[in-house]
């Protein structure tokens, strides 16, 4: 399977360009073989626009974004992994992300569970569903969104529970380029699995996006990664390579269980 990660510029508080640029990003994608392109969080609206914002653009899940998302799908003939402020029923606001099938239909749909300093927690509610599963050309795919990641527990979860890859649009920014350089690939090779990281770069208000974008394999190496300018890079995931390195590095079999019940408890104050 071939899938695409399009790193680019923010442009908030616009839709309408925001679509128009995933419709060029997914043809583009589309031609150079790609079954799945990957864009960064927030991707529909920006990321760092405010509360006053996320709460006029938010929308359901099934909203019109989500519409005009499966409408370059199934023309592109290509699924598509998005990020956007979800409005849920009880109007509490998300960051979410949300994989749609060249089909049109959604796969799969995430909410972000580790909000990140004062900026996340201003302007979205926490989520406690766990991550889901999704079963795509023969892959099963996990969904986690920036931070979430750099918790090991979530990737581990998702292996454990059969993930391939996981997919994670990003708003990663400068001075934590080593979450893009050592903790994803880290992630890929503890788990024995890939890792699409979806970045921004170029400036958002104060916040200096530090791209570098990655697909990392489950060798710990770059199957391709982006520099710090808008770009789109794509790579083939291999079935085989995933097996031989699971037959190598046996993270997973060798795991003693008992030892880590104390991680999931609470600890003492």
């Amino acid at each position: 399977m071939r899938i695409a990660i399009y790193q680019c510029r923010p442009h908030p508080d616009d839709v309408t360009g925001n679509l128009s640029r995933l419709h060029r990003a997914a043809a583009d994608a589309a031609r150079d073989g790609a079954h799945l392109l990957i864009c960064p969080e927030m991707f529909l609206t920006g990321y760092n626009i405010g509360l006053d914002a996320v709460r006029r653009l938010a929308e359901p899940r099934d909203g019109p974004s989500a519409s005009a998302v499966a409408s370059i799908a199934r023309e592109q003939r290509i699924a598509i992994a998005y990020g956007y402020p979800e409005r849920a029923a009880d109007n509490a606001i998300y960051d979410a992300a949300q994989v749609i099938g060249s089909a049109g239909s959604t796969l799969g749909h995430y909410r972000k569970t580790h909000l990140f300093g004062d900026l996340d927690r201003s302007m979205f509610s926490p989520s406690t569903a766990e991550a889901p599963l999704i079963e795509f050309n023969r892959w099963h795919l996990g969904l986690l969104i920036c931070y979430d990641v750099e918790f090991p527990e979530n990737a581990r979860r998702l292996a454990l529970s059969g993930a391939d890859l996981i997919i994670v649009p990003t708003a990663n920014m400068i001075p934590y380029e080593f979450i893009a350089n050592t903790i994803v690939p880290a992630r890929a090779f503890e788990n024995q699995l890939y890792v699409g990281y979806a970045n921004y770069c170029g400036s958002e208000g104060q916040i200096e996006y530090c791209g570098l974008s990655c697909i990392a394999s489950p060798d710990g190496a770059d199957a391709t990664r982006a520099g710090h300018d808008e770009q789109l890079i794509a790579a083939d995931l291999d079935h085989d390579r995933m097996t031989n390195s699971r037959r190598i590095n046996t993270y997973l079999a060798d795991r003693v269980p008992a030892l880590y019940r104390s991680l999931t408890s609470e600890p003492a104050v």
